[in-house]
């Protein structure tokens, strides 16, 4: 048996109910026998970036984040879109990393899950490129009317869906385990 990698998952959504922690709860179930999950959930807790402190002596919850991120083996945000850009709090959180490279060369899936969220996850997929994470096209999803494909409770209803999250799952595991997005299980 091998070791389990380690997961850090930014939920880039600000509610409590949110679709996006939804989808990461399920990855992460279907992904347990590979991986040790950590979610954060709690972007808005995190303080305003301030580019005086984005290097040397940051505030304590961006240490405590960024520290996160670089001890992981790899990378999930799952987040939706607001007025056809990232969330404030998701694009805060990465502005606090821009001055380190805690995503360089890190596994990265990206996930957009909103109603539309075309535009939010061609921002994200070009900030984080920026940020040179490493991702593929097929490390990246996009799930358009999120609220009628996806309960509560994480039943993915729309076979379309399914098989698209079944695919990036895949792709991501690989990824993390292999440097290989392009083979299967």
């Amino acid at each position: 048996m091998r070791n389990k990698k380690n997961i850090f998952a930014i939920i880039g959504s600000a509610s409590a109910n949110s679709s996006n922690l939804t989808l990461v709860n399920k990855l992460a179930q279907l992904t347990g026998d590979a991986f040790h999950w950590t979610i954060f959930n709690d972007l808005k807790t995190l303080p305003h970036f301030d580019p005086e402190l984005s290097t040397g002596d940051s505030p304590q919850p961006i240490k405590a984040f960024r520290e996160c991120i670089e001890k992981a083996d790899g990378i999930i945000i799952c987040t939706p879109e607001y007025v056809f850009s990232i969330p404030s709090g998701l694009k805060n959180a990465i502005e606090w990393c821009v001055s380190t490279t805690v995503f360089s060369n890190k596994p990265t899936g990206l996930i957009t899950a909103s109603a539309h969220g075309q535009k939010g996850q061609e921002e994200l997929q070009l900030i984080m490129q920026t940020l040179m994470a490493k991702f593929t096209a097929e490390t990246t999803l996009l799930i358009q009317g999120v609220k009628g494909k996806v309960t509560v409770e994480g039943e993915i209803k729309d076979d379309q869906t399914k098989e698209s999250f079944l695919r990036f799952a895949n792709a991501f595991t690989n990824l993390v385990v292999e440097g290989d997005s392009t083979t299967l299980i």
